[in-house]
């Protein structure tokens, strides 16, 4: 019988994502930089969002990066884990990873500028 059930579960699942947060900051530096990036400048995101709309998306756009670059690490952690050799599908895997970070940069720009341009002008 499975003993990790309610409580007991829940707490475990907290250590484990704790762990990985810890590892994601130990061994990856664009992790540090996404993270850095997005708690400096919370602040601005609620600061000039006009209402709670436009806060929320400008807050919640500078998180993506940072999330999206959890999953990409922990897939890069995985095909090295599968073999050292360089394999085309591994490489596919990473470069993929790697793009789904780019994507999540280029939206947060995106909501900032559709955002906070027109105000500008």
């Amino acid at each position: 019988m499975n003993q990790n059930r309610g409580w007991r579960r829940l707490v475990k699942a907290w250590g484990y994502s704790l762990a990985g947060l810890g590892a994601c900051f130990r061994h990856e530096a664009a992790f540090r930089q996404e993270l850095a990036l997005a708690t400096a400048l919370t602040p601005l995101g609620i600061w000039w969002g006009r209402n709670g709309a436009e806060r929320a998306l400008l807050v919640a756009s500078l998180w993506w990066p940072p999330i999206v670059e959890l999953l990409n690490s922990g897939l890069e952690a995985l095909a090295d884990r599968i073999g050292p050799e360089r394999h085309r599908l591994s490489g596919r895997a990473k470069d993929m990873g790697s793009a789904a970070v780019f994507m999540t940069l280029c939206l947060t720009a995106a909501v900032w500028a559709l955002i906070l341009l027109p105000r500008a002008f």
